[in-house]
């Protein structure tokens, strides 16, 4: 099975799970409303979402790179991070079942998707949109920051240690094309999938009001996902602890800096369409 399969699959499995999300968590009269307001919302949208489009796009073009810079000016903390807490994860591991290793491997790849992606749908198809761009700021400090830390902290996982088994290969063989592809070895210190995850579930609880089908869905994936990460042996408990923390600061900085940026994009919009028309 080849990296396109992997990702089709993704695809399918995610968009079934966004359908019976949406019809599960909102409500038919949003919907109506968010199909005829659909394009000012995008454009609304849009400064937040490019954002977080560039912040990904620098990410994957610069991944192969900044891992290489990182052994030149990162600290290896590996050593330091099996001192601090030993065989957990090998622990944790000795509670493994066929059925636990492939429920925690499908959460890992589809239900982290679902569970990053539905919440920009959900967020869209309210009539006030200052929760979206919330979000999606939060999202990118997530990213922004994931990626110094791992400029600056080199560490392999438990499983490139053979400190634990490699569990999620062994149910998903295909799984290592989209985990290789999408990630290296060095970047585990923070967790990004217990970041985002716990972001997500931050948000579900700030719009608890409106969603409350939705709180309980993300509380239960969330924390599976965080589970997920130590169980299949790609993260560490130090870095799934420095992934919440993380999770913490990009919630603030998503509420408190939504409306500044908002601010700074609508004002710079109009000067570069005014460059981008020069030019043609």
């Amino acid at each position: 099975m080849g990296l396109t399969t992997v990702l089709l699959s993704v695809v399918a499995v995610v968009s079934l799970l966004l359908v019976i999300g949406t019809v599960v968590c909102i409500d038919r009269t949003q919907l109506r409303e968010l199909r005829a307001d659909l394009r000012p919302r995008l454009r609304l949208a849009a400064p937040a979402i490019g954002l977080l489009g560039l912040v990904l796009v620098l990410n994957s073009l610069t991944r192969r790179t900044a891992q290489q810079l990182s052994w030149l000016i990162g600290f290896e903390i590996t050593g330091q991070i099996y001192r601090i807490e030993g065989t957990f994860v090998a622990w944790l591991q000795t509670f493994q079942t066929t059925e636990l290793t492939i429920y925690f491997s499908a959460i890992y790849i589809y239900g982290y998707v679902f569970l990053l992606i539905f919440p920009l749908l959900a967020y869209l198809a309210l009539s006030e949109q200052r929760t979206l761009h919330e979000l999606t700021i939060a999202y990118t400090a997530n990213y922004g920051i994931g990626l110094v830390c791992y400029l600056f902290f080199v560490a392999y996982g438990p499983r490139n240690l053979d400190v634990a088994e490699q569990l999620m290969y062994n149910v998903y063989p295909s799984s290592r094309l989209l985990t290789s592809a999408v990630n290296t070895n060095t970047n585990v210190f923070p967790s990004l999938h217990t970041s985002l995850s716990v972001t997500a579930l931050l948000f579900a609880w700030r719009t608890r009001e409106t969603y409350p089908r939705w709180l309980a869905i993300a509380g239960v994936t969330a924390t599976s996902v965080v589970i997920s990460t130590m169980y299949l042996g790609i993260h560490w408990a130090t870095d799934v602890v420095a992934g919440v923390g993380l999770a913490y600061a990009s919630y603030w900085i998503g509420i408190k800096g939504a409306d500044r940026w908002r601010e700074i994009a609508t004002k710079a919009t109009p000067r570069i369409t005014r460059v981008f028309r020069s030019r043609l």
